[in-house]
């Protein structure tokens, strides 16, 4: 992989992974084109990811550290027998619906296997149909724009919700933001809402599947490009920040549904070159 094909892939990912487009999806398509995909791809994909955490934190810095603060004063309160979810604030109320929320992803844990060899394998015939579910339910969210939830009112059932659609999200080509947002949206969210609870839950999934990749890299004495991860990482970053403040503008401003117009047409697309590809025998690639 060259430096100039890592500076591209983060540019996509530090775009894709906050515009409700698929990151995954678009990451897959990049590697399957230039024949780039793999296990080392995996794991390059996985520190771009990195990347655009880091982006989250800047981005919702003062909601994050109150969070944090107020994990460890529920912990305690936890401890003293004093906890109270009808009192939290919304921080602490945050919290709680986050953590529930990603405990919906253990089921899909046991597919974890299967997700990866979908975004591995020589076929984009999966990502061509995830994208067309991307584009349903992002077309059926913007039915739903006029919720007016608060971080203070989110209730279990929401956060279940919200989780379980980021579960199938694991799959290249269904948007972690777009099903989250949609997701936080269909249960009432306001638009802000719903993009802050969107991007904060990423965190501890997306983290714990990089350091999952990380170690599995390390473990198998798999051959990393560590300069060219370092400047994905700060590339991926850097044009992330600049999609959490245009996805914040779209959302406010009722322009959601052009994302469900193009995962639409992408997903055609990609169904169509993947079934040429198919009849043709072989991949079709431009490296």
């Amino acid at each position: 992989m060259s430096l100039i094909s890592a500076i591209f892939q983060a540019i996509i990912q530090g775009l894709t992974e906050f515009l409700p487009v698929s990151s995954s999806g678009h990451l897959s398509l990049y590697q399957h084109f230039t024949g780039n995909s793999g296990e080392g791809a995996l794991f390059f994909s996985a520190v771009l990811h990195l990347g655009t955490l880091l982006a989250v934190f800047v981005a919702y810095r003062v909601r994050i550290i109150n969070m944090i603060k107020e994990f460890f004063s529920m912990i305690g309160d936890i401890s003293h027998k004093k906890f109270s979810l009808k009192e939290a604030n919304a921080d602490r109320r945050m919290v709680v619906m986050v953590i529930v929320s990603t405990l919906c992803l253990l089921p899909f844990v046991i597919f974890k296997g299967w997700f990866e060899s979908v975004a591995e394998d020589s076929s984009i015939f999966a990502e061509g149909l995830c994208f067309l579910y991307t584009a349903a339910i992002l077309f059926l969210s913007t039915k739903c724009m006029n919720g007016r939830k608060q971080a203070a009112n989110i209730t279990g059932r929401d956060s279940v919700v919200v989780g379980l659609f980021q579960g199938v999200a694991l799959l290249p080509g269904v948007s972690r933001s777009g099903s989250t947002i949609s997701a936080g949206l269909f249960c009432g969210f306001s638009r802000a809402t719903a993009v802050e609870y969107s991007f904060i839950l990423g965190i501890p999934a997306i983290l714990a599947g990089c350091l999952s990749e990380l170690l599995k890299a390390i473990k198998e004495g798999a051959a990393i490009q560590w300069g060219h991860c370092f400047v994905g990482f700060i590339v991926a970053a850097s044009v992330g920040l600049g999609a959490i403040k245009l996805i914040n503008w779209l959302v406010k401003s009722d322009r959601f549904k052009i994302f469900a117009i193009y995962t639409l047409a992408l997903g055609g697309v990609v169904l169509l070159i993947s079934i040429i590809e198919a009849i043709k025998g072989s991949p079709i690639t431009f490296a």
